[in-house]
């Protein structure tokens, strides 16, 4: 079975995201959604409850793609994993400078290792939850952003 990692903070999972999801499987057997903790990123929603939303959203994939923490090195965590494969999508230029910046780290870290980068879909390529998070803080409407689950998520964490 091919597997693929996709890592990320997903704080909010976002449609963007799972539409990569669903892109990868069409390359892999099963993706493996790895919400790592992050110095830089200060997560408003505690890792438990990112596992647990984004396992709502995605399951209309059923047993396709699995949804972990995780807080050691991506490689390591990739091949705990039993993949070498690991998967970022890519919005934009910057996007790429920083992406390929970690591939090229974490390859030097680990030769095996080899990265799928895909394009965003241009309906979902402006979203990021940076941006998801400050509408929702600023009291706008997030459902054209996010699946409906994140909506009641945000509901919940703002009144």
């Amino acid at each position: 079975m091919k597997r693929v990692v996709y890592p990320g903070s997903f704080n909010p999972i976002t449609n963007g995201h799972t539409d990569l999801v669903e892109r990868a499987l069409r390359l892999f057997d099963h993706v493996i959604l790895a919400i790592g903790t992050s110095a830089q990123k200060d997560p408003a929603v505690d890792l438990a409850d990112r596992i647990a939303l984004c396992e709502e959203v995605l399951k209309e994939f059923g047993d396709k793609v699995s949804v972990e923490g995780f807080n050691t090195l991506l490689v390591d965590y990739a091949k705990s994993r039993g993949t070498q494969f690991i998967l970022r999508g890519l919005r934009t230029v910057t996007d790429f400078d920083y992406e390929f910046q970690m591939a090229e780290m974490n390859q030097s870290l680990d030769n095996d290792i080899e990265y799928v980068f895909l394009p965003t879909a241009k309906e979902t390529s402006y979203i990021s939850s940076t941006l998801v998070r400050e509408i929702a803080s600023l009291g706008g409407d997030i459902s054209q952003f996010v699946h409906p689950a994140v909506v009641h998520a945000y509901d919940r964490t703002l009144t």
